[in-house]
């Protein structure tokens, strides 16, 4: 009886939530970014209990990702202009619905000295997502491959892993461009990546937070940013900068604005 009693409190306490936030770091038009969402798939109600609709391993391993949509339309092409420099050009032009500036401020063509094949350009486009927690929690980013996207990228988003209860960094879309012959096209709305997050004991959920930057957090985020300008292994600043790290990360929306 009394096994069966720490048994019970133990699996109650296995299931405990860990709290993961997210927000937005300020910048320029940014209600065109969406809020975070839970992978869901849109298929018609089950007509057997055999179905794979209703599989506990599918299931589960789908609830763990979440979807940042594509905050714009994203059609463009690869180019070497007259100086022999890449760059990216905007396919419908005057009749996109992104400015060519603005266009230009957000999305980069990586120095080609730092591209993993010298036939294979690499852009990014830095967002203002940035996740965060105060329990031991990697954030994975993957390419959104559990939907059915109506155009094929000619490339590979790149992927990356790390830990947001110490580096707490701004999103970076990078996507490897292995056939410039073909343009990219991505409509507003479609899934961009997905996120996923890595905790201690992965019985546990995630629960999904919107949060704010209080100036304390705000400051210690901005620590964290352009240190690849300066360093070759970011990773090797983990111990210094959970040193510095403000004691708690994560403070609810809705919480820090009853409180203010």
């Amino acid at each position: 009886m009394i096994l069966d009693k720490l048994f019970k409190k133990k699996s109650v306490a296995n299931k405990k939530v860990i709290d993961v936030g997210w927000t937005l770091i300020d910048f320029p038009a940014s209600v065109i970014w969406s809020d975070p969402e839970p992978f869901t798939r849109n298929l018609p109600k089950s007509t057997t209990a055999k179905s794979v609709q209703v599989c506990p391993a599918a299931l589960d391993f789908d609830a763990g990702y979440f979807v940042v949509k594509c905050p714009i339309d994203l059609h463009i092409r690869f180019v070497i202009d007259q100086n022999g420099r890449p760059i990216v050009q905007n396919v419908d032009g005057e009749k996109s619905s992104v400015r060519d500036h603005f266009l230009n401020q957000l999305l980069m063509v990586v120095s080609p000295n730092e591209w993993r094949h010298p036939e294979r350009p690499i852009i990014q486009v830095v967002t203002p997502y940035v996740f965060l927690s105060d329990d031991p929690v990697y954030i994975n980013q993957f390419p959104p491959f559990l939907n059915y996207l109506p155009n094929q990228l000619p490339g590979l988003m790149i992927s990356g892993r790390f830990p947001i209860d110490v580096w707490p960094r701004q999103m970076t879309w990078a996507f490897e461009w292995y056939d410039t012959k073909k343009e990219i096209n991505i409509k507003r709305g479609d899934p961009w990546f997905y996120v996923y997050f890595e905790t201690t004991d992965p019985s546990r959920g995630v629960k999904l937070i919107e949060s704010v930057l209080t100036p304390e957090v705000k400051k210690y985020v901005a620590s964290l940013a352009g240190v690849t300008n300066f360093v070759k292994q970011t990773y090797s600043l983990f111990a210094t900068a959970r040193q510095r790290r403000p004691s708690k990360l994560l403070v609810p929306k809705s919480t820090y604005s009853r409180d203010t």
